[in-house]
């Protein structure tokens, strides 16, 4: 049975993929990093290529990806999500980075 899991996009892939700030993607098996964006990109195929490299599903730069308050971008991509987006209670952000500095 897929689970349902919310997934709030940055500005720039909401326009993109034309929805609002909070999508529900339906996940089977278990809820990794990697089903999330596999059934993301399925259910939003315009966004292919803009969060992973089409070839190596490599995270693009300027995007970050975090669950519960805890930054999970630099997480095994098949590591299980916490039980609070497992269960719908939290989502799974994918935030815009800045990059920024000094001159």
């Amino acid at each position: 049975m897929p689970t349902t899991i919310r997934v709030e996009l940055p500005q720039h892939l909401r326009t993109l993929a034309h929805v609002g700030h909070e999508v529900p993607i339906q996940v089977e098996g278990p809820v990794t990093q990697r089903s999330v964006l596999d059934a993301l990109e399925a259910a939003y195929p315009m966004l292919r290529g803009a969060i992973r490299d089409h070839i190596t599903s490599k995270r693009r730069d300027f995007l970050r990806f975090f669950a519960c308050q805890e930054d999970w971008t630099h997480e095994s991509p098949d590591a299980p999500l916490p039980e609070a987006v497992v269960s719908g209670k939290e989502p799974f952000l994918i935030i815009g980075a800045i990059a920024g500095g000094f001159d």
